[in-house]
């Protein structure tokens, strides 16, 4: 399997996974990285089967329609999502690239259509975790209650093995593992979902 992060500007990260056989390729929340990924799909000869947008936030789903106009790439979103999807998933999916399995994981709290994705023992996190830190939760669609259920119920069932990549460059690295941020993520730290509430109110 082909994967690649990929910064341009800003603190966005996207994201190609591709299969070596088919060539094959998803991209997940092309930002504003559009040139360079257009780069490394032509220099490692890939074709874009999909755009996955782990949320609907222009941020992410900035070049969604330069991508889908100038490859034929469908676009995927989860069904809640307020964005130019041609496929709705829901929690659970798997979205096939070649012989590569991307599972769907719904976790609403930065927004209800949030999602992460599962690529063999890499976990595309979104706008849900981060290094060292969580999605806000204070903005329009956002839910602390459902951060929680998302983190503690879904994401920190994983095993410790499984590396995060984020949908921001915020940390002091690119990018972690799941046992890590159960170790040191202030945000995972130990709480009743009526202080974890309380915890996304502080400043």
């Amino acid at each position: 399997m082909f994967f690649k992060q990929v910064i341009q500007r800003g603190d966005n990260f996207s994201y190609i996974s591709a299969d070596d056989t088919t060539k094959e390729a998803a991209v997940v929340d092309p930002s504003f990285n559009a040139d360079a990924i257009i780069r490394i799909l032509r220099d490692q000869n890939l074709n874009v089967k999909y755009i996955i947008n782990t949320h609907d936030h222009s941020d992410h789903t900035a070049s969604n329609e330069d991508f889908r106009s100038n490859f034929g790439a469908k676009v995927v979103a989860h069904k809640l999502a307020h964005v130019n999807k041609d496929i709705s998933v829901v929690d659970g999916e798997v979205i096939r690239v070649g012989e590569i399995v991307i599972k769907v994981i719904h976790t609403p709290g930065h927004t209800q259509d949030s999602i992460c994705l599962l690529v063999d023992d890499k976990l595309l996190t979104g706008d849900t975790l981060f290094v060292g830190e969580c999605g806000r939760t204070d903005l329009p669609g956002g839910s602390a209650e459902d951060m929680y259920h998302s983190l503690f119920d879904k994401l920190m069932k994983l095993n410790d093995n499984i590396k995060v990549y984020p949908g921001h460059d915020y940390g002091p690295k690119p990018y972690s593992t799941i046992g890590v941020e159960r170790r040191s993520n202030y945000t995972l730290q130990k709480r009743t979902l009526d202080e974890f509430i309380a915890f996304m109110k502080e400043p």
